[in-house]
């Protein structure tokens, strides 16, 4: 079974950066989906980019679109979210997410696509 551990969220002010990471172990599909979500209080969790690991292509929601940036360390298994120009409506725990094949079967994300998940990362952005 998949295994999902993120890191490398924290406090920033609006405007700053963070890179959150998502370490992959255990048994994945030779093609497999990396989603990350986040979800704020009181918010339903929202998917805000995916990462297809056959055809390293992209999708970012239209909030995050143009500041956050999905890639991956192939050999290390990780996965990562560079997120600028932050913003207090970033605030939110980010939790990154797996699913068997290709991100095209999972467009937009829904959270009840994916079946592993890590334990989630916050970000909080100050204003």
């Amino acid at each position: 079974q998949a295994q999902l551990m993120e890191s490398g969220g924290g406090s920033v002010q609006a405007g700053g950066s963070l890179r959150l990471s998502c370490a992959a172990s255990g048994y994945f599909d030779a093609r497999y989906c990396i989603a990350w979500f986040r979800q704020a209080p009181g918010k339903e969790r929202e998917g805000v980019a995916t990462f297809d690991t056959g055809d390293t292509s992209t999708y970012y929601a239209d909030s995050v679109k143009g500041r956050f940036t999905m890639s991956q360390d192939r050999a290390e298994k990780t996965l990562y979210l560079q997120m600028n120009s932050l913003k207090p409506e970033d605030t939110a725990m980010y939790y990154c997410a797996e699913a068997g094949g290709s991100c095209m079967f999972y467009y937009p994300p829904e959270s009840t696509d994916f079946g592993s998940w890590g334990q989630g990362t916050q970000v909080t952005v100050s204003s």
